[in-house]
């Protein structure tokens, strides 16, 4: 019999043999002078790998938790248009993107996959052009568009072209029935410039940047890991 096998079997036994709160207790002593307790939480881990995920989740929740709730309404509230999905919605998942960052191209069948299966699903886009000057010509031609109505038109659009450039954002721009130039608006300054504190703020490391609840996530994570953020927010805004 292993090691391991052993201290189960005998744990097993002194806890059937005492009972209860008693026999637990003194098995975690025993456990602790004899230097067992440590190769057991290793065993568990190796068991259960999920108890890593969940336990750096909860941590990185815990670390974003102030700030998300500092700014819960400059990051929820969209510029414009610049949402789809639910208007009624009881969940708001918000992506701080750039027009350039293929990752976030990847991500948009999963928010589209999302946004169909769920009828209180709002989806809320954040500009924030990190990867140069395209991608911020690019941003201020989407937030022209958002405050016309018509920042969904340019958004796909401008993915559909391709990596901002002239010859595609005139394109994604005559799409939404925009004139080509990029705007210059001092409103348009302070929401790029609050964007990039905010995404700063919650460690952003690049795009896309999901925030859900009270979850970050920096990466294209996938649509498992959304959806389940999602149900996890809507499960803590349920006990509220």
């Amino acid at each position: 019999m292993s090691e391991t096998a052993g201290v189960k079997s005998w744990g097993a036994a002194l806890i059937g043999a005492a009972g209860g709160a008693v026999a637990a207790v003194a098995l975690a002593i025993v456990a602790l002078q004899s230097g067992w307790a440590d190769r057991l939480v290793r065993q568990a881990m190796l068991d259960n790998p999920t108890i890593l995920l969940e336990t750096a989740d909860a941590l990185r929740d815990q670390q974003h938790a102030p700030v998300i709730a500092a700014n819960r309404q400059a990051i929820e509230t969209p510029f414009g248009s610049s949402w789809q999905g639910a208007k009624d919605a009881d969940v708001t998942l918000v992506e701080f993107y750039d027009y350039a960052c293929g990752y976030c191209k990847a991500s948009l069948p999963v928010l589209a996959q999302l946004i169909k299966e769920d009828p209180k699903l709002r989806v809320v886009y954040r500009e924030f052009p990190v990867l140069g000057p395209g991608s911020e010509a690019a941003a201020r031609l989407a937030l022209a568009a958002s405050k016309a109505g018509k920042f969904m038109t340019f958004h796909d659009a401008m993915y559909e072209a391709g990596r901002p450039s002239e010859a595609t954002l005139a394109k994604a721009a005559a799409a939404a029935g925009l004139p080509a130039a990029i705007p210059s608006s001092p409103e348009f300054d302070a929401e790029l410039r609050r964007n990039y504190e905010i995404a700063g703020q919650l460690g952003a490391t690049g795009t896309p940047l999901f925030v859900v609840g009270n979850r970050v996530m920096n990466g294209a994570v996938g649509y498992d890991a959304l959806k389940k953020a999602i149900a996890d927010a809507r499960a803590k805004k349920n006990e509220s």
